[in-house]
């Protein structure tokens, strides 16, 4: 699994890495948020610390001329909401005044099995949506790991991507430190977007995004620290610490339920293979028994964006009894069902759980593919009313 950082940490590291950030202050209170505001000078951006897009167009960004405008904001924004993530703390940063936006990232190429740097001249915009609508808008480089990333390597995905040539060798070098955290780090995920280029040709990092190997924090103090701030703001995140689940909330509105990753994550692709959105990532792990099957259902019915809910299980160590008695269990404290909810079981005791499942409760299927069908059917309709 992967920690997340907030933008205000990812960078603090680039910072240290010697990549050019805007002056910023964190703040979690309105006195706070004026009072830095005012240091830095206006106009001031006040930014909504929480791990979703989209920050800006849900209210979660603000630029502020003023402190009457940034004490507006600081009440607007603390406290919100956003996307089911409650906002705690901003980062009051300087505005950039910028010609061009662009995009610099390093990622995982699972096709590939190499890490690949990204660079596009389109930044500032979701990079997924860029991908899909026009995939040559983006210069790709794979990198060998056994070697690391060649300067000319760099050099060559950024004059790719058509970048300006007066900014072109610091993007290159940029580009080139993101890689050297990616690999430092135990990254999964680290970009900038945008990356902003001013008037006089200066190369700013206006946003930051780094995730990094969770199982690989024991050889990062300086990350191990910022663990438990990294998971702030998410009720949810916080609560599947304190029942050892992996969990990773998504922006879709289809539950999953799993135990196993591989098993997880080949629901999450069938959800998006019948037009559906995976709400989250949830594995109950090996040896699932009632109580915490009854746990991941709460959980995942905490979350106001699910619409339905899948259960995927595979009995190896997890029995089919004990999942259903947990389902059975969830389910029955409840005067009315919150959430449609489908279940596939398979595996050890999956003939008994079937029997123990409460059809009144839940629909049953004997396939993945029919359980996915069929919640992502369920969402579609509650969506709708």
């Amino acid at each position: 699994m992967d920690m997340r950082l907030h933008e205000y940490q990812a960078k603090e590291v680039f910072a240290d890495a010697g990549i050019p950030t805007p002056a910023s202050q964190l703040a979690s209170d309105v006195d706070g948020v004026v009072d830095a505001a005012d240091e830095i000078g206006y106009p001031v951006a006040v930014k909504a610390q929480v791990h979703v897009g989209g920050r800006g167009k849900a209210g979660g960004i603000k630029l502020v001329e003023n402190s009457e405008e940034a004490r507006e904001a600081a009440d607007s924004i603390l406290g919100m909401d956003l996307k089911g993530y409650h906002v705690d703390q901003v980062l009051v940063e300087e505005a950039v005044d910028f010609t061009n936006e662009l995009y610099v990232g390093i990622t995982m190429d699972r096709g590939e099995g190499k890490p690949v740097a990204m660079v596009s001249t389109k930044g500032g915009v979701n990079i997924e949506e860029v991908a899909e609508e026009d995939p040559d808008a983006i210069a790709r480089e794979h990198i060998d790991p056994s070697f690391g990333m060649h300067p000319y390597q760099a050099r060559k995905a950024v004059y790719d991507a058509g970048v300006d040539r007066a900014v072109a060798r610091d993007v290159s070098s940029i580009l080139k430190t993101l890689y050297d955290l990616w690999e430092s780090k135990d990254g999964s995920d680290v970009e900038i977007n945008p990356l902003m280029i001013t008037d006089d040709d200066e190369v700013i990092a206006a946003d930051a995004v780094m995730n990094v190997d969770e199982d690989a924090l024991f050889r990062h103090p300086d990350l191990e620290e910022m663990e438990e701030e990294a998971a702030g703001g998410d009720e949810l995140e916080r609560k599947a610490d304190e029942y050892d689940f992996d969990y990773v909330r998504l922006s879709g509105n289809v539950g999953i339920i799993g135990n196993g990753a591989g098993l997880v994550m080949t629901t999450l692709d069938l959800v998006d293979h019948y037009g559906g959105e995976p709400a989250n990532f949830l594995d109950v792990g090996g040896g699932a028994k009632a109580e915490r099957i009854a746990n991941a259902l709460d959980m995942v019915f905490s979350d106001e964006n699910v619409d339905a809910v899948v259960f995927n299980i595979f009995g190896g160590i997890t029995r089919g009894d004990e999942v259903a008695r947990g389902i059975n269990e969830a389910l029955e404290a409840f005067d009315e069902i919150p959430k449609p909810v489908v279940v596939r079981l398979a595996g050890t005791n999956w003939e008994e759980g079937m029997e123990i499942l409460n059809e009144d409760l839940v629909t049953v299927e004997q396939t993945l593919e029919d359980a996915v069908e069929r919640t992502v059917e369920y969402a579609e309709e509650v969506n709708e009313q």
